[in-house]
C-alpha cells in the first residue's frame, strides 16, 4: 500500500455525510455503518463504481451485491414484489432483512450488481447514518461488507481499515455496529414460497436453501469458506490447547468472550470483534466454545462454520 493512498476517516456527522455524498456521486467507495456490519457503499447505477467494489474487495464476479434503498417505493423501481415479498418488507423494513426478488427489466442498475442473475437482493437498512445517505443521494447504494472478500466482516472503522486501508476513499465513523452479523437473506420464489439463503438477526419463517444450492450463488454469504481469520479454527471447543486462542461463551470464559452471560444477541454483536482479536493474536490456531443453535445463534454458527472451512 502506498502511503499517499491512505483512506480518509471522518465522523458520521453532517459534514462527514456531505463528504461521503460527494465521493459517492463521483463514483467513489465509502464504508458506512449499518445496524449489522459496515458496508462498502458505491452507486449501484454505475458499472464503474460497481467494478471498484469488486476490485477493492477482491470479490469474485459471480457473487452478487445487496442494493440498499430508502424504502419500499424505491425498492419497487428495481425489483418485482409479490404479495409475500411486500408483506415481509412491510413487517421488517427498515431493518436487517434482505429480500431476493425478480429484477425489473428496466431497473437501470449496473449488471455487475446482480452478477448476471435475473434476481436482485434489496434491503432498506435501519441505521441512521446509512439512511441519511440514502435520503440525500439520487441513486441506490450497492453495499457488501467493507472487508476483503472472504475475510472477517467489520463492525468498527478499525476493522474496515484492517483490510481496506488505501483501497477505498472514505470511512464514515459511526461507532460499532449493534447487531454484529450480516442481514438475514430470504428469496421469495415465483410460487410464493420463501427460502432462507443466509441466517441473520431476524428469524423468518422460511424453508432452508436446498442442498447443493451453492452451485448457483443467489446472494452474498453463500460461499462455503468465508469470514476467515487466516488461521485454523476449531469449533465447539470445551477446552483450548496451548497454541490456541480461545473464544469463550457463557461459563467458558476464554481469552475473549462472546458473552459472559450466555446472551446470543450480545455474542452476535461481539462475534467479529473477537475473531479480529483472535486473528491478531500470536496463537497460530483458534478454538471457539459452543454457541447454542437458537435465535441469532443460528447465524453465529453459520458464520463460524464458514470461518472454519478449508
Amino acid at each position: 500500500m502506498s502511503g499517499k493512498n491512505v483512506t480518509e476517516v471522518v465522523l458520521a456527522d453532517a459534514g462527514g455525510i456531505a463528504r461521503a455524498v460527494q465521493i459517492l456521486e463521483s463514483g467513489g467507495l465509502v464504508a458506512v455503518p449499518t445496524e449489522t456490519v459496515y458496508g462498502l457503499a458505491a452507486r449501484a447505477d454505475s458499472a464503474e463504481a460497481a467494478a471498484r467494489i469488486y476490485a477493492a474487495k477482491g470479490r469474485p464476479d459471480f457473487n452478487p451485491l445487496i442494493v440498499h434503498v430508502r424504502d419500499m417505493e424505491q425498492a419497487a423501481r428495481f425489483g418485482e414484489f409479490s404479495p409475500p415479498a411486500l408483506a415481509l418488507a412491510a413487517a421488517h423494513w427498515p431493518g436487517p432483512l434482505t429480500l431476493v426478488v425478480p429484477r425489473r427489466v428496466d431497473a437501470g442498475l449496473a449488471d455487475a450488481v446482480t452478477a448476471g442473475l435475473p434476481t436482485i437482493a434489496l434491503r432498506a437498512p435501519a441505521h441512521p447514518v446509512m439512511r441519511a445517505l440514502l435520503e440525500v443521494v439520487a441513486f441506490p447504494l450497492a453495499a457488501p461488507s467493507a472487508n476483503r472478500s472472504g475475510f472477517i466482516s467489520p463492525t468498527t472503522p478499525a476493522h474496515v481499515l484492517a483490510s481496506l486501508d488505501g483501497r477505498i476513499d472514505l470511512v464514515l465513523d459511526g461507532g460499532p455496529c449493534s447487531a454484529g452479523v450480516e442481514s438475514t437473506i430470504v428469496a421469495v420464489r415465483g410460487d410464493g414460497s420463501i427460502a432462507e439463503l443466509r441466517p441473520g438477526p431476524l428469524q423468518i419463517c422460511a424453508q432452508a436453501a436446498s442442498e447443493g444450492s451453492e452451485a448457483r450463488i443467489e446472494a452474498p454469504g453463500q460461499l462455503a469458506s468465508h469470514y476467515a481469520p487466516g488461521k485454523p479454527v476449531r469449533l465447539n471447543a470445551t477446552h483450548a490447547e496451548a497454541d490456541e486462542f480461545w473464544i469463550g461463551f457463557g461459563a467458558v470464559q476464554g481469552d475473549c468472550t462472546l458473552s459472559a452471560g450466555g446472551d446470543v444477541s450480545e455474542a452476535a454483536a461481539r462475534l467479529y470483534a473477537c475473531l479480529h482479536e483472535a486473528a491478531n493474536a500470536p496463537h497460530p490456531r483458534i478454538a471457539i466454545a459452543p454457541v447454542p443453535e437458537m435465535g441469532v445463534g443460528r447465524a453465529i454458527n453459520d458464520r463460524l462454520r464458514r470461518a472454519a472451512a478449508d
